[in-house]
């Protein structure tokens, strides 16, 4: 539900390639960090350590590495066609990617700094879709395709078109590919801020072990990170590999065996473990099973729950209120906002410059100038069912139920399965204290996006409100697996 937006800044952007062993052959390796994303509060600290770190590491293996940090996506898309240069029959071609990810229609994307996204179709313009790279890496003929991804962070894009899915969606990959995904599919990790990411740590450690296969290296690392983080991090593993293959050559058939399994977790896709000696109970919160997707059914207009009465709001944590928020000459020189802002200025009946400066004042808590913007942008087109929902949203979360009330029943007569109106109206009534109306809203949503997290979160929350303790604690068990965040944000709108 919050949003962070994207201006441009010119940023540092380097292609440096290194060295090639002289044992490097056939093997060939593309390591791209992206960690000045303008987007962002701050710069990522992981990706450009661990690219280079990963770099070091496939350099003494034998491989052909070229680093690239920070690319736009112009050098996205030169860094790829010289690796594809590269490749020849039966060659071995690495792809390493730390920095931000998303996905869309069914494919993971991998986006460079530059990227300006501010709906669903930008991801497709301005991403480089993993299963692309795979499918010209496999017609350049090579034999053996591995692509380890460290994108399943939660992205400042994501909730400019909130039907999105957090993390990334299983790649439909040539045979001889093996991919790895720092967590599970549709599951972002919290940043810890650290200096490297608890996924390039364990591959280093695993990939350095002698006489392993490249599958047994990504299965052990995947159970390090398991157990490192208690089972809040399980990344995904997809292998079609149809010949043996070591990142360190030469390594033979005699393998050690694999470190002790971790401690009962829902994974997508577990390796085999030896048995391991008994583990203290987690808490519930973090072996709570995800539920799985309920069947998709179609939604019809008729369905729609009823709005519910005038009920007094039943959390105590204050909404944020009209007059708070940053300085409003402190919003004038941010650079979206000035951009935008003379945009309207040019044109005052600019509808996208509009809406887009509303989200923007919204993301930063000024939620009386994301108003007025909406209304503007509601004055020109009062059938905008995007603006009627932000409009709600930013509503709700100032207390103004029965104004939000109304903008998402008007959304939803538009467009009676929009699901960012119906999670939008679960909140509404969630704040409300209409939990019936909330579960039927979050439900409806659910059954469209079976991973939509706000809406599981609001579930749970409500569910618990309305006397079903355990299946309430469920719902924010698994939505709390799959967005760590997820709690933090559902305070800021006054939910606990």
């Amino acid at each position: 539900m919050k949003i962070r937006f994207l201006f441009l800044l010119p940023l540092l952007v380097s292609l440096v390639p290194a060295t090639p062993s002289l044992a490097a052959g056939d093997r060939f390796a593309l390591i791209i960090g992206n960690s000045k994303y303008p987007d962002a509060d701050a710069p990522l600290k992981e990706p450009l350590n661990d690219a280079r770190d990963v770099a070091d590491e496939l350099k003494r293996d034998g491989f052909s590495v070229e680093i690239g940090e920070n690319l736009t996506g112009d050098g996205m898309r030169r860094a790829f066609d010289k690796l594809y240069g590269k490749i020849k029959p039966g060659s071995v071609a690495l792809v390493f990617f730390s920095g931000f990810g998303i996905q869309s229609a069914r494919q993971s994307y991998l986006l460079p700094i530059d990227a300006q996204i501010w709906t669903e179709s930008d991801v497709r313009r301005d991403g480089v879709s993993l299963e692309t790279v795979l499918g010209e890496l496999n017609t350049r003929g090579a034999g053996v395709k591995i692509a380890l991804i460290d994108a399943s962070r939660r992205n400042p894009f994501e909730r400019r078109f909130r039907s999105f899915s957090a993390g990334l969606t299983p790649v439909i990959a040539p045979n001889g590919t093996l991919v790895m995904y720092s967590a599970a599919l549709a599951s972002v990790v919290s940043d810890a801020g650290g200096e490297h990411s608890l996924f390039v740590q364990e591959l280093l450690k695993e990939i350095r072990v002698p006489d392993l296969m490249a599958e047994e290296t990504l299965n052990r690392t995947k159970m390090g990170v398991t157990r490192a983080s208690r089972g809040e991090q399980v990344p995904w593993i997809s292998s079609s590999l149809a010949e043996d293959f070591s990142f360190i050559p030469g390594a033979a058939g005699s393998r050690p065996p694999p470190p002790p399994a971790p401690p009962p977790v829902v994974a997508n896709n577990p390796p085999p473990a030896p048995p391991s000696p008994p583990q203290p109970p987690k808490p519930a919160d973090t072996v709570a099973a995800p539920a799985p997707p309920p069947t998709p059914k179609p939604q019809v207009e008729a369905a729609l729950p009823p709005p519910p009465p005038p009920v007094k709001p039943t959390e105590t944590t204050p909404a944020p209120s009209m007059d708070s928020g940053p300085n409003p000459a402190v919003l004038a020189e941010d650079p979206t906002i000035k951009g935008l802002t003379a945009k309207i200025a040019a044109n005052p009946d600019d509808v996208n410059a509009l809406y887009r400066r509303g989200q923007v004042y919204a993301s930063k808590g000024a939620y009386n100038l994301a108003i007025k913007d909406f209304d503007e942008t509601l004055r020109i087109n009062a059938k905008d069912v995007e603006a009627l929902n932000n409009r709600c949203w930013t509503r709700t979360v100032i207390g103004d139920l029965q104004g939000a009330l109304k903008d998402c029943n008007e959304a939803l007569r538009l467009r009676p399965n929009f699901v960012d109106a119906l999670d939008s109206r679960g909140l509404v009534n969630l704040k409300s204290g209409a939990a019936k109306n909330a579960i039927a809203d979050f439900d409806a949503a659910l059954r469209i996006n079976p991973r939509l997290t706000s809406s599981l979160y609001g579930r749970g929350i409500a569910k618990q409100r309305n006397g079903s303790a355990q299946e309430g604690a469920l719902d924010i068990a698994n939505a709390k697996a799959m967005d760590p965040n997820i709690v933090q944000e559902f305070a800021s709108y006054g939910v606990r």
